[in-house]
């Protein structure tokens, strides 16, 4: 009899057993559709703030009067962002005929010369910087008191920006003004960073063109002023 009874209970709880582990599986398998579902839903935030971002800063752009200043990432554009890129090159454009000052730093990485030739190009100021916060930091300081403050999706300059703020505080501006500035004097000019690249590298001009996605001739031109 009480082996019988053991048989029973052995049995009960293979069952049990084999019931708990369908469970779990279940379980995990759901959690794996319910984490899929939250990156679906993720990706997809992550694109409309990356929209509002450039929204709020092209807006922001229009509206100077004076000055437009910034620390940006200067990357190559990924084709989802080089239409982003050309809309904020015509509006340096249109802001530099209006007499408007338009100034960028940018990390002192050869492979944002794209970004900083779009931008010479159009008329706005580009320099190279080494300075902690030009690789950290990523903003656009409007007229001395707005400030658009990018975030990144997470840590490095490689980062692409997620979302962006609008801050109205004259008292912040004026630090990263300053910061702005210290860095500045200290930064070689788009120009000068393709020289220094060149000389640095010994690369051909018609190969650092290609390289970086810059128009040959004007690489030409300015590696024949630096001679």
């Amino acid at each position: 009899m009480e082996f019988h009874i053991e048989n029973l209970l052995l049995i009960l709880e293979s069952v049990l057993l084999v019931f708990t582990i369908i469970l779990l599986l279940y379980s995990i398998r759901e959690g794996r559709h319910r984490d899929a579902l939250i990156a679906e839903v993720g990706r997809a935030t992550r694109i409309l703030t990356r929209q509002e971002y450039f929204m709020n800063l092209t807006d922001a752009m229009l509206g100077a009067k004076e000055e437009v200043i910034g620390a940006i990432t200067g990357r190559t554009p990924q084709k989802e962002d080089v239409k982003k890129i050309h809309s904020i090159v015509a509006h340096i454009e249109k802001l530099v005929e209006k007499g408007v000052h338009v100034a960028y730093l940018i990390p002192k990485f050869p492979d944002r010369l794209y970004v900083g030739s779009h931008y010479t190009r159009a008329g706005a100021d580009v320099r190279y910087s080494s300075c902690l916060m030009v690789q950290d930091l990523r903003y656009t300081l409007i007229d001395h008191h707005q400030i658009l403050l990018g975030v990144p999706e997470g840590t490095g300059n490689q980062e692409a920006t997620k979302k962006g703020y609008n801050i109205p505080s004259e008292g912040l501006a004026a630090m990263l003004e300053e910061n702005f500035y210290n860095c500045w004097e200290q930064s070689p000019t788009y120009e000068e960073y393709v020289r220094e690249v060149l000389q640095e590298t010994g690369a051909d001009p018609k190969l650092l063109a290609r390289e970086f996605q810059i128009d040959e001739k004007e690489i030409e031109r300015i590696s024949r002023a630096g001679s």
